[in-house]
């Protein structure tokens, strides 16, 4: 290539481009460097460098020389695995449901409310994003943000805001991954020391192999019947862990924990970044969004926390839960939990408060989905 055919790539080159190119390259840092979400960070960063020189064949769009339209790899990658029917983000739901072991919530079920009240902060930054100017459907793939759950984030952002999934995707994968340095600060500003003291009785009572059977089936009738709109992901989700537990499956189920993971996670990752081009990206709405997520992930945090509190009003003293437990119903699985727990332990070593972090932790699972599916299904009613 001469410097004649390097004209038209130079000309079109803008400083939006220089800027997207800088993104990329702190996505694939954060990943290697400080091992912040490298799965889909590294695959973002990358795909952002890629869809940002112009002209790019990665990406659909006019080329000069032929004097048509091309087709870009990562463009039909978006369109057959995002936009047209969310396959991506329901395969990675499989492969997150095999991967989650429920018995810790058996044990302790009364903690799957929390996984509801740390949704708190979705239902929040909706409506400051509508008081910011973003429309319903914005505000609502803005807010969903706030279930901590990067699939269920593209899967209703795809749906109603297909061109804001860039921002929202990179602001809910990138707050995920800085969940130990978001939460502690919240939980303590909340909190009193004696608060953060408090230990919680283990639970000992075993959990029977048709109960965890039973479990994944029922919750998906149950959720269909409640919310059909969210049948997709808790379904995927649940197939996934019915997969894990029925223990005739083995090697299926540890194929959609690591082999099928690993593929779609790199799909999902380099094909989010076709939608991170300069022109969409580099302007005011998304410096907007990605501190609008922040506010989610931070009242998702504040309305666990509280939850926890009020319950405590109503508690004997021996009873009493740790309201740091309560920040664990986002759906960070399972940094979340380690963050709490370790928490515990900074104030007191020999409080253990995994067990319970972890239980709180795959509620927020499943609530997660549930309010996913319940904002897909109420938007629509108000528009």
């Amino acid at each position: 290539m001469n410097l004649q055919d390097l004209m038209p790539v130079l000309f079109a080159f803008t400083w939006k481009h220089l800027v997207m190119l800088g993104v990329g390259g702190i996505l694939i840092y954060l990943a290697i460097k400080k091992e912040y979400e490298p799965t889909l960070l590294l695959p973002m960063g990358f795909g952002a460098i890629l869809v940002n020189i112009p002209l790019s064949s990665a990406i659909t769009q006019f080329d000069p020389a032929l004097g048509e339209e091309v087709t870009g790899a990562l463009s039909f990658f978006f369109d057959v695995g995002i936009q047209a029917a969310e396959v991506f983000p329901l395969l990675i739901f499989i492969a997150i449901g095999a991967m989650i072991d429920f018995t810790p919530l058996f044990k302790n079920p009364f903690l799957l409310l929390f996984g509801a009240a740390a949704q708190f902060g979705i239902f929040v930054t909706m409506i400051l994003a509508v008081l910011v100017g973003f429309s319903l459907q914005e505000a609502a793939s803005i807010g969903i943000i706030g279930a901590a759950d990067g699939p269920t984030s593209i899967f209703v952002a795809a749906r109603f805001a297909p061109e804001l999934l860039g921002p929202i995707s990179v602001a809910a994968y990138s707050y995920m991954a800085l969940v130990p340095i978001i939460q502690p600060p919240v939980i303590k500003l909340i909190t009193t020391r004696k608060e953060r003291l408090i230990r919680m009785e283990g639970q000992k009572k075993l959990v029977s192999r048709t109960a965890l059977i039973l479990f994944p089936i029922l919750v998906t009738i149950i959720a269909g019947l409640i919310a059909p709109s969210c049948l997709a992901l808790i379904g995927f989700l649940m197939f996934g862990n019915l997969i894990r537990e029925c223990k005739v499956l083995e090697k299926l189920s540890l194929a959609a924990q690591n082999e099928l993971a690993s593929l779609v996670t790199i799909l999902l990752g380099i094909t989010i970044a076709s939608t991170m081009t300069a022109d969409k990206f580099v302007n005011l709405g998304t410096l907007m969004i990605i501190g609008l997520g922040l506010l989610a992930f931070v009242f998702d945090t504040f309305g666990g926390v509280m939850f926890a509190k009020l319950i405590n009003l109503f508690l004997p003293s021996h009873k009493k839960i740790n309201p740091m437990i309560g920040a664990c119903g986002i759906s960070a699985f399972p940094m979340s939990a380690r963050v709490i727990h370790a928490m515990g332990q900074k104030e007191d070593k020999s409080n253990f408060l995994l067990m319970h972090a972890v239980s709180t932790n795959v509620g927020g699972q499943i609530g997660s989905v549930v309010a996913g599916g319940l904002i897909l299904a109420l938007v629509p009613l108000f528009l």
